[in-house]
């Protein structure tokens, strides 16, 4: 199977996971996954500052700048296959 239909798989999977992930790995599969589809984060984050929710997925997913897409689709996949046991 081709990378990108192994990500798509993942992106399936990940949303029939048994148990719901911590927060943590929450903001690690999201920030992965606009890696892998939308590459390198770009301005400032939210414009609300009370919205730390956006602020947090804004500031982990800015964390991977620099780190390719095929490196972010396969990270998430091996990520979820890790999650599913």
């Amino acid at each position: 199977m081709e990378l990108q239909q192994l990500f798509e798989a993942a992106v399936a999977n990940s949303k029939l996971l048994s148990e719901k992930p911590d927060n943590e790995t929450l903001l690690k599969i999201y920030s992965l996954y606009k890696q892998a589809t939308d590459g390198d984060a770009t301005g400032e984050g939210p414009s609300n500052p009370f919205d730390f929710v956006a602020k947090a997925k804004h500031n982990a997913w800015s964390e991977l700048k620099g780190l390719a897409k095929e490196t972010a689709m396969q990270q998430y996949i091996d990520l979820i296959n890790q999650l599913k046991g």
